[in-house]
This record gives C-alpha cells, structure tokens and sequence, in this order.
C-alpha cells in the first residue's frame, strides 16, 4: 500500500472474504435484507473498516449515543443484523449461522458472539434525527425485527449476479488502482442520481486541488422512486466519456445501502471513502437527506464537531451552485450575487414533467447526452 495514500479508518483494511462453503452443521439460517446484503458486502471488501461483523450491543449503543465505537473510533450508524423473534430463538452464543440472500443462495457464515434486543426509538432519534416512520431510512429499521444478532462474518460470496462487474472495485483495488495512476490525492463524489452541470461543476472544482476524481455513485439499496442503476450507470458512462479528463477520472461504483440519514450518514460516507483510499470527500447540499428532515448544510457542520485527526479524509464544502445567465456560468451565493431572474434552476418535479414530454431540460442544467438518456428511459418505463 503506498505511503501517498490515507490509512484506512482504523488503520487496517478489513478482509472477510475467501469463506469456503463446508457444508458444516449450522444453528440457522437467516436471509438478508436488502440493506443486511448491502452492508455484508461493504463489511466484507473492507469499506465498513475496522468492522469485522455486525455490532454487539455495547457497540450500538455507543454508536447511536455518542457516534463512536466502544474504542472510540468514529463511527455514526449502527451496523447490525437483526432478525425475527422465531429465527433469535433458534440461536446460542458460540452457534454458526448462515446468512443467505432472497434465492436463498450462501452469502457466508456469522459466529454468534452475542445476540440482543435493539432500541429503535432511540436509534431513529440519534442516528436518523426522527422517529417518523414516513422517513424511508426510520423505515427500514422499524420494518426489520428486534433481535440482533453480533458477531464476525465469514463471506463465501458477497454477491451473485452482482451489476456492473467491471466498475465493481473493493477499496483494496481502487487503492491499487491509484497508484497506478499515481495519484496521491484522490476526490470522492457521492451521488445516487444522475450527474447534472451542478454536480458536473463541484466534481470539476474539485479535481483543481487533487490528483484525480472518484466517481463513486451509491448502486445499493435505494428508496423507491430512485432512478434505476442501470439507467444511472449509463449516465455516468457518457457524461465521462464526453466530458472529464480520462487521465484524471475514476469511475466505481459503492454498493452501500443509502439510509437517508443526513449528517451522519454523511460521515459514514466519508469513513467508506477513506477506506476506498481517497484524501477527499465532496460534501454538498443536503448530503444524504430526505425530505426536510435536515438543514441544508447540517451533513456540513457535523464534521466540525468530530475530534482532531478522527477521519484522516477531508471534507470538500460546496454550497448551491446554479447557472447564472449574466456570469455566463455556475455560480453559488459565495461567487456571485442572486439576481431575480438570472439563475436557471429547475425542480426536480418541473425535470421529470419535461422529460416524460420527450423535452430536454436546458444545456445549463443538464447536459443533452444524459437528457436524451433519461428521455428514453421514461419512454420505455425505466
């Protein structure tokens, strides 16, 4: 691993993967919700490092409490694996469980370390800032059971039929691919939705300061409604081709379960970044919120309440960037003044109408390439 590149959170890549399948006698089997297989895999690559397994209690607690590991390790979302009540009963501490997916086929085994019953009032308040069960993040967690169950995993495969193979990079491959490029420092940008001129202009800002940009947009479980991967993917493809340096731009996806969860979630998604190996991290506005359940720029603050040297990534701040029609080009309310009338903004409902119509939003919003893309996607249902 070059010296150049950021440690990993925790200081040791994690690596769960290379289980055999040994057909050893099993307590229980338990399928995998999407967000469960979703974070096995994170688990298991290393992008949730140092996380070996799904937390124990004394760990979930101090997470949803004070965002930390017991160690003190940052950490802001619980991590876990819980079940129904009739699969828990099945279970003893020192059992060997078999986690499946929705065909039922092995992902991997969990050692039972300890199992325990979750909070999820108290986890929705702290983590998710809401215990409204119309917040798709409180959700999922109000949806699962109420038994935990903790302990490393061991992953035979962390995927089948996983999408995008060839874009499919685990951080000890994108670290690898970075000194290829030597590139010391490295620029992450999140997205879950296609690239708009916006975005297209942060992502650009910021390749200015580093040796390249990652790319990197969220292809786990997302709410319904989302634009569907494969059409984000093809998105993503043509706006670099035409668009970014090839010298200079990475494109991976994270297959991270997106928990909508704001502030926090915006640290963890920096922590899988640094993992990933990059020294930056785009933060915009409203990173990873839904609805109006956080301020604009909270996922912004919360870094300035983290101790000194407790991610070793660093946090890029933008602000609202739109076109201005007199500057001639994108501007936020650091770099120019709002003008009535001069800025070409568009909701993302006015978006959608304009695109069931078959009509291209504006080049200074959208490019014509990934319009025509979203164009044919709603016109065959996509």
């Amino acid at each position: 691993m070059s010296k150049g590149l950021v440690p990993p959170h925790g200081g040791r890549l994690i690596n769960r993967l290379g289980a055999k399948d040994d057909g050893g006698a099993v307590a229980a089997t338990v399928l995998l919700t999407q967000k469960q297989q979703c974070d096995l895999e994170m688990i298991a690559v290393g992008a949730m490092s140092p996380l070996e397994g799904f937390m124990g209690e004394a760990d979930y607690n101090s997470v949803c409490d004070r965002m930390t590991l017991t160690n003190g390790t940052i950490w802001p979302m619980p991590v876990t694996c819980a079940v129904d009540d009739a699969t828990a009963g099945k279970v003893k501490v020192g059992d060997r469980v078999k986690l499946v997916d929705d065909a039922s086929r092995l992902l991997g085994y969990l050692t039972l370390k300890e199992k325990y019953k979750q909070d999820k009032r108290k986890q929705a308040l702290k983590a998710y800032g809401t215990e409204d069960p119309a917040h798709p993040g409180v959700k999922v967690v109000m949806d699962e059971g109420d038994t935990c169950l903790a302990g490393p995993i061991d992953v035979v495969t962390a995927r089948h039929d996983p999408m995008f193979v060839d874009h499919r990079l685990t951080p000890a491959q994108t670290r690898a691919a970075f000194e290829k490029h030597g590139w010391k420092t490295v620029v992450a940008f999140q997205t879950r939705n296609p690239i708009h001129r916006a975005h297209e202009y942060l992502t650009k800002c910021a390749q200015e300061i580093c040796d390249g940009l990652l790319i990197h947009p969220l292809m786990g479980a997302t709410k319904d409604g989302d634009i569907p991967a494969d059409v984000r993917m093809k998105c993503y493809e043509v706006l670099i081709e035409n668009y970014y340096h090839p010298d200079h731009t990475m494109l991976s996806i994270m297959p991270a379960a997106m928990r909508y969860a704001g502030p926090r979630e915006a640290i963890l998604h920096a922590i899988y970044r640094q993992n990933y190996g990059c020294s930056h991290f785009i933060v915009g506005r409203d990173h990873a919120g839904v609805g109006d359940y956080y301020g604009t720029y909270d996922a912004q603050r919360i870094f300035e309440t983290l101790p000194d040297g407790a991610l070793k990534i660093q946090t890029l701040n933008f602000e609202h960037t739109v076109w201005s029609k007199k500057a001639g080009g994108m501007v936020s309310g650091k770099t120019f003044p709002k003008i009535e009338g001069d800025q070409i903004f568009l909701s993302g409902t006015k978006v959608r109408e304009m695109l069931v119509k078959g009509e291209r939003p504006p080049v200074e919003f959208t490019r014509p390439e990934i319009a025509d893309i979203l164009i044919e996607a709603m016109r065959s249902g996509g």
